[in-house]
């Protein structure tokens, strides 16, 4: 499960999202690019607003088990679903697609414990909207070489496979240092 996980670290992930942009714009799809970093900084974006506001504001939001939604689905999900629309599929293929990663790399997380089924579901979500975002900004790819592209992909995702980035630990500090809704300030 871990082997499984480890490719949507952020690690992995935030190299595989600046590649791929290059790679759209060296092939000939600038607008493809420039899709791919406004719908992925959105996706990632929400993502990391509900960590802040799980973490800050849960207990004041009676959130119960809502902790930090699943970064590695969502990041499954837009990446899975950002291949298809490279490939030229449709928006519901993409969808599915985006959301088969969601499910695969969401499996691993609560197998491991690591998210509740609930957070890998709100994780995967933002990732599928992202996908489509992409697919809805970038309009229908010319002809790619997708060969370059793809390998690409396999490159960073290979090179950089293990590794690992603390986000969440920096993100809960953060959490702890914005000015409102604290557990430790809630009535006991």
């Amino acid at each position: 499960m871990r082997f499984l996980t480890d490719f949507a670290d952020q690690a992995v992930v935030l190299p595989l999202i600046a590649v791929v942009a290059l790679m759209l714009g060296l092939l000939g799809w600038p607008r493809g690019a420039v899709a791919w970093l406004i719908a992925v900084g959105a996706c990632f974006g929400a993502v990391l607003v509900l960590k802040l506001v799980f973490v800050s504001c849960g207990p004041a939001l009676h959130l119960g088990m809502l902790r930090s939604p699943s970064g590695h689905a969502a990041a499954a999900a837009v990446i899975a679903g950002g291949i298809v629309v490279a490939l030229g599929w449709g928006p519901r293929d993409v969808a599915l697609v985006a959301g088969l990663g969601a499910v695969l790399i969401g499996a691993t997380r609560v197998a491991l414990g690591w998210h509740t089924i609930a957070e890998v579901v709100i994780g995967g979500v933002l990732g599928v909207l992202g996908a489509v975002a992409f697919a809805w900004l970038a309009g229908p790819p010319p002809t790619l070489r997708v060969r370059w592209l793809f390998a690409a992909i396999v490159a960073v995702a290979l090179l950089l496979h293990g590794r690992h980035l603390d986000a969440e630990t920096r993100i809960r500090a953060a959490a702890f240092s914005l000015p409102f809704c604290h557990a430790d300030d809630l009535p006991r």
